[in-house]
C-alpha cells in the first residue's frame, strides 16, 4: 500500500468530495474513485457509503480515516526530520587525520574550503593511525587522512600525495652537511624511530634492510613532532617525510638530507567506508584535495653555516 494511495483517501474524505480530493493531487474525479474502490478491495471493507447524497463514511471508514491521519503526519514529520538531518549532514564534512597530517597545506585547504562553501564546515581531528582507521569503519568519520593506506573489503583508497623521506638530523651533525647520502652512511647512527606497530616504522626498517644497513634505536614515539624535538637534541637522527618538517627546515633547527636512492616516499591517502553515502560537500572537499590545493609550500633544505 502506498503512502500516495492513504493521501488521496484522507483528502476525499476531508473534503467530503471526490472532485476535490482528485483536484487536490492533480488527478481526474474517476481516478480517485479508482484509487478508493482497490483500497476497499483490498481492506475487504466499504469505506465509503455512496447510496447516501451526500455520501458519508461508513464506520469502518472512518476508523480508517483517523488512523490514516496519524500515519501521514508521522509519515511527514519523518520526511522533514530526514531532509534536516541529510541538510545538516550535508554542512559538516567530519575528517579523521594522523598527527602528522597537520601541516601548513591543510590549513590553507580548510581556508579555501571554507571560502568555496561557507554553509559548511570541517570537524578536523588529528588521532593514532589505529583510531583513524576505527573511526572510519565504525562511521564516525566521513574521511581518514592515513600513511602507507591498504585498500580493505571494507574500505577504499583514495591516493592522495607521495612525500620524499629523508634523514632528519641536527644542523651540527656531520651528515647536514652533504648534498644527499647514500643509505649505508646511516650504520650505526644513534636513531629516533616511531613505535613499533606503526606501519611506517615497518616501512622503514624494511627500507634499511633492504640496504644492510643497522642502526642503533635509542628513542620512539607514535608522534612526529615528538620525533622531532628529540632529533633536535642531539639524541640522533630520524628518517621523516620531507613537508612535515617545513617549520624546522625555515628555522634551521633541523636539517634535511635526500637519499641517492630518491624513491623513497610516504604515500598519503583519503580513505572511506566502502558504501559510506557522501552528501555533496564532502565530494567537493575531496576534489578540493585531490586537486591538489594541499601541495605543500616548496621547501629549502636547512644548511649549516
Amino acid at each position: 500500500m502506498r503512502i500516495n494511495t492513504l493521501k488521496i483517501f484522507c483528502d476525499v474524505m476531508r473534503l467530503r468530495s471526490f472532485s476535490r480530493g482528485a483536484e487536490a493531487n492533480g488527478m481526474q474525479q474517476v481516478a480517485a474513485s479508482l484509487t478508493v474502490q482497490r483500497l476497499e478491495r483490498r481492506l475487504g471493507v466499504t469505506l465509503i457509503d455512496r447510496l447516501c447524497r451526500p455520501w458519508k463514511p461508513t464506520r469502518e471508514g472512518q476508523v480508517f480515516y483517523d488512523g490514516c491521519r496519524e500515519v501521514l503526519e508521522r509519515f511527514h514529520e519523518l520526511e522533514c526530520e530526514v531532509r534536516r538531518r541529510v541538510m545538516a549532514a550535508d554542512t559538516v564534512v567530519r575528517v579523521a587525520a594522523i598527527y602528522s597530517a597537520n601541516l601548513p597545506g591543510m590549513s590553507q585547504c580548510l581556508r579555501r574550503f571554507s571560502e568555496l562553501h561557507p554553509r559548511a564546515r570541517v570537524e578536523l581531528e588529528y588521532v593514532h593511525p589505529s583510531r583513524v582507521l576505527e573511526r572510519v569503519l565504525n562511521n564516525e568519520v566521513d574521511l581518514g587522512i592515513l600513511s602507507f593506506p591498504q585498500e580493505r573489503r571494507e574500505l577504499v583508497v583514495i591516493p592522495w600525495r607521495n612525500e620524499p623521506l629523508v634523514l632528519a638530523c641536527h644542523p651540527r651533525h656531520p651528515l647536514a652537511r652533504k648534498e644527499k647520502i647514500a643509505v649505508k652512511q646511516l650504520a650505526g647512527e644513534s636513531f629516533v624511530g616511531f613505535d613499533a606497530d606503526l606501519v611506517i616504522r615497518k616501512k622503514i626498517d624494511s627500507f634499511l634492510r633492504k640496504h644492510g644497513v643497522k642502526v642503533k634505536v635509542v628513542l620512539t614515539s607514535d608522534n612526529i613532532e615528538a620525533i622531532k624535538r628529540s632529533v633536535e637534541s642531539g639524541a640522533g637522527v630520524a628518517i621523516l617525510p620531507l613537508p612535515t618538517l617545513e617549520r624546522e627546515l625555515g628555522a634551521h633547527t633541523l636539517a634535511a638530507v635526500p637519499f641517492t636512492t630518491g624513491n623513497f616516499v610516504r604515500p598519503l591517502g583519503i580513505v572511506y567506508r566502502r558504501g559510506h553515502r557522501f552528501y555533496p560537500n564532502t565530494r567537493a572537499f575531496i576534489e578540493l584535495m585531490q586537486k591538489g590545493t594541499l601541495r605543500s609550500r616548496r621547501l629549502v633544505r636547512s644548511r649549516p653555516t
